[in-house]
């Protein structure tokens, strides 16, 4: 259901960006159909056509969205990625977690300088001062 209803949506994407693309450019830039001679796309009728098939293309574009992302969060799991993760419960590195013991305070102010070093006893103070 969701693969055909996703090339439908391509195919409506396709076809707003080619009737977009076939409308007369009011600024005479980019429009395909702005140039001056006569031809298959001229006229007030062509206009009316064009801009009714730009708007039922846009509301079906954006029906195809809205379901979609309804079909999306139906088979999405429940829940987020920041529900698995707490940072107040997390155990120390390479310690398991144990239920009613509490996790162990980090040394350092916890920066990356902390984590290059390794942990030691003796103070950062050289022994002569």
């Amino acid at each position: 259901m969701a693969t055909v209803l996703l090339v439908i949506h391509l195919m409506i994407a396709a076809a707003l960006v080619g009737v977009v693309l076939l409308q007369k450019s009011e600024g005479g830039a980019l429009g395909m159909g702005g140039g001056g001679g006569g031809g298959f796309l001229t006229g007030r009728g062509t206009a009316n056509l064009l801009t009714r098939a730009t708007a039922g293309l846009a509301a079906a574009f954006f029906t195809t969205s809205i379901l979609l992302t309804i079909i999306a969060r139906q088979s999405a799991p429940v829940g987020s990625v920041f529900d698995a993760t707490n940072p107040g419960q997390t155990p120390a590195a390479g310690a398991p977690a144990t239920p009613g013991e509490a996790p162990a305070e980090p040394q350092g102010r916890g920066g990356i300088l902390d984590k290059l070093q390794p942990p030691s006893s003796e103070p950062a103070v050289p022994g002569g001062q």
